[in-house]
């Protein structure tokens, strides 16, 4: 995985482009501030991928691990601003009552955004402690 920090890097700066067209077509989506809680995900999320590239030679872990790390990030980054944006579409509002106050979405596109948030919270933590392991102070290379 010589190539990763790389492709973080790229996917991040991918990521952030979709965060700043998503910032143009906010006007256009159902439920406009959760149109800027996707623009914002997308940006802060490429940001994060781009600066984990950076550090990713300092994270020491085994060769599955390293991987499902990666995945886990990979996957949280993308799917936060997907379903964040598709709840903007759909006006969405069981995951975040305050933004989604007078936009009715349909009973399976809450099912959908919510199970995206929810992997997605669930992914973060799981990557998030690996890299974390992976930089304690002291760790030797796998």
């Amino acid at each position: 995985m010589e190539d990763t920090p790389r492709r973080l890097m790229w996917h991040g700066m991918f990521l952030f482009l979709l965060g700043l067209l998503t910032g143009f077509l906010e006007p256009h989506f159902i439920n406009m501030r959760m149109g800027l809680a996707a623009h914002l995900e997308g940006v802060m999320n490429g940001i994060f991928l781009v600066t984990l590239g950076c550090a990713w030679s300092r994270v020491r872990l085994a060769p599955a691990a390293l991987a499902v790390a990666f995945w886990t990030v990979l996957y949280s980054a993308y799917v936060n601003w997907l379903s964040t944006t598709l709840a903007a579409l759909w006006g969405t509002a069981a995951l975040s009552p305050l933004t989604g106050m007078s936009h009715p979405a349909k009973p399976w596109q809450e099912i959908v955004v919510t199970v995206g948030l929810l992997s997605v919270g669930l992914a973060l933590l799981a990557g998030t402690i690996l890299i974390l392991w992976g930089l304690r102070r002291g760790k030797s290379a796998a």
